[in-house]
């Protein structure tokens, strides 16, 4: 159940304690009272509870043979440790005064100490003071309802992260900020004052990311007051960060509850701008889908039903395919749903990126791969640096390169009917790109080489069919047919340099050479043919692109 509290300060404006003198700890009078326990023992440690006002006659320390100066001196660290908001004291019948030690270490520790009235009734204290922290807690509600039921009106009304924040802002006095889950920031009321202070606490990295990770442990200190941040689930899902800061003075329960009641509204919006942007994307993927199959319609209807979504297609641009790299063999495996989330983010930072370029690059999410058609004027006069721009914003300040991703980049082509190869050349370019480095790589298909030919073959078929009878046997799909093409493949590769193959392949020498009367048996002299090489390495590289191709998806 949450503790409302009032500050100390405030604390002692009740009418049954005019007259309390504050002794010692001055320093600490903000700190929060949520409830008064009475003192009743010297042992009371065990007893007592955070946040609490502990009141004693004084009896407790004065009584037995113990020094009240030793006991309230030994007592004060712990108090202190429990995080209580002070001890008062009834000075005059059992105790008429506080030892100068005890006072030493409260001022030392921050701990305030009171002087408290002779004719204070401590029934007559727990009564005011409940009562006020039962009108803090109406208010607090009430405050929280009011937000709520104002937020709620904005997004029916169509508000927007930067609204929604901009009133919270101003209810709670505040700077708020709505990011990723890794503190990549969506909107928000934030000053550009406020903002340099977090930057030069190390809050907001150079990239403009908050550093989120840093406020999950608790609240950190700015100035007198402090920032934190509070997640932003829905539907079992973490969807956002909510991070709230308050330069001036530490936030309250009540803040928090408001927060907690915008969070359930951010994620309402965000809910629903997901929710938009599913279908959206969808039915963009679908039109873009049709339009590499050649069956979206003639050039005229493509163009203008593509300027609906705000594309423009009738310009020359070049095709670049983007995906996530798979799994590395020890990673820790993960759940599909996880790998969706991932990919997800992916294309949002995908997206961001290319619409902060040209707001009119069509930009869509396949299933496993993003597609952007990219424009030959935002390349300018050096394509290959503009697309290595783009590929570092969303690796790095822009949240999409949390995971390893490959890039296939096409021709430049100048029309619609010419996509559908352009799309097929970029899906070649990272197909073999990620093969010869094995990811994390950008592949233009003009820096394919012998790929480059294979794939300007019009009929797949035909290049399945030289592969075959070049190969024969050796192009079987058993684990045997498989090991000798990777044979064959390091003997081409170093030359025809037995000892140095069977090196690299942890061979004898003599097992090698058998290998290799194998190999001859099935394709012919290939040793000393050099045609039949040449055959050879092509149809090997066939076969491999062949089975490892992908298809509009």
């Amino acid at each position: 159940m949450r503790r409302y509290f009032l500050p100390l300060r405030e604390f002692l404006t009740l009418g049954c304690l005019d007259g309390t003198i504050v002794l010692a700890g001055a320093a600490g009078l903000d700190r929060p009272v949520s409830a008064v326990n009475v003192m009743e023992v010297p042992d009371v440690l065990d007893w007592v509870k955070p946040q609490e006002l502990l009141v004693t006659t004084g009896y407790p320390l004065a009584a037995g043979d113990s020094d009240p100066a030793a006991v309230l001196t030994d007592l004060m660290p712990g108090l202190h440790a429990n995080n209580l908001a002070g001890i008062g004291v009834k000075l005059g019948r059992y105790l008429d005064s506080i030892p100068a030690e005890a006072l030493a270490v409260a001022d030392e520790l921050g701990f305030p100490v009171l002087g408290l009235p002779r004719e204070l009734a401590f029934d007559d204290l727990i009564a005011q003071a409940f009562a006020q922290l039962g009108h803090r807690h109406a208010d607090a509600l009430a405050r929280a309802d009011t937000l709520h039921t104002t937020l709620s009106q904005l997004v029916l009304h169509g508000a927007d992260l930067d609204r929604i924040s901009a009133e919270v802002a101003r209810v709670l006095g505040v700077g708020i900020v709505v990011t990723s889950t890794d503190g990549r920031e969506w909107g928000g009321a934030l000053d550009e004052e406020l903002r340099t202070r977090l930057i030069d606490l190390d809050l907001i990295d150079s990239s403009g990311r908050v550093r989120v990770e840093r406020l999950r442990a608790g609240p950190h200190p700015v100035g007198d007051g402090q920032a934190r941040v509070l997640p932003v689930p829905a539907g079992g899902t973490d969807l956002a960060r909510l991070v709230c800061v308050s330069p001036e003075r530490a936030l309250g329960y009540d803040d928090v509850q408001a927060l907690e009641r915008t969070a359930i509204i951010v994620a309402l919006l965000l809910t629903r701008q997901q929710a938009v942007a599913v279908v959206e994307n969808k039915y963009r993927g679908d039109f873009l889908r049709d339009v590499f199959l050649d069956r979206a319609g003639d050039e005229a209807f493509v163009v203008e039903h593509a300027r609906t979504f705000g594309w423009e297609l009738d310009r020359p641009m070049a095709v670049l395919c983007a995906e996530m790299d798979p799994v590395e063999p020890g990673e820790e495996p993960v759940f599909d749903n996880t790998r969706r989330q991932w990919h997800e983010r992916f294309a949002a930072a995908w997206r961001t990126v290319c619409a902060s370029w040209d707001r009119s690059i069509s930009t869509v999410d396949f299933s496993t791969e993003v597609v952007s058609l990219l424009p030959a004027s935002v390349a300018g006069d050096s394509p290959r640096d503009a697309v290595d721009q783009l590929v570092a914003s969303v690796a790095g300040d822009r949240g999409g390169g949390r995971r390893p991703f490959s890039v296939g980049v096409s021709r430049v082509v100048s029309s619609v009917p010419e996509l559908s190869t352009a799309y097929n050349q970029a899906r070649r370019a990272i197909q073999v790109g990620r093969r010869i480095s094995g990811g994390r790589c950008t592949t233009w298909f003009d820096d394919l080489g012998l790929h480059r030919l294979i794939a300007l073959v019009p009929d797949p078929r035909e290049l399945r069919e030289f592969a075959l009878d070049v190969l024969g046997e050796l192009a079987a799909d058993t684990s045997e047919a498989a090991d000798l093409r990777v044979t064959l493949q390091v003997l081409l590769d170093n030359n025809l340099n037995v000892a140095e193959a069977a090196r690299k392949q942890f061979f004898h020498y003599n097992t090698m050479r058998y290998r290799i009367s194998k190999l001859q048996a099935m394709l012919g002299p290939f040793t000393t043919d050099p045609l039949l090489r040449l055959n050879a390495a092509v149809a090997l590289q066939v076969l491999d692109l062949d089975r490892g191709s992908g298809a509009v998806r």
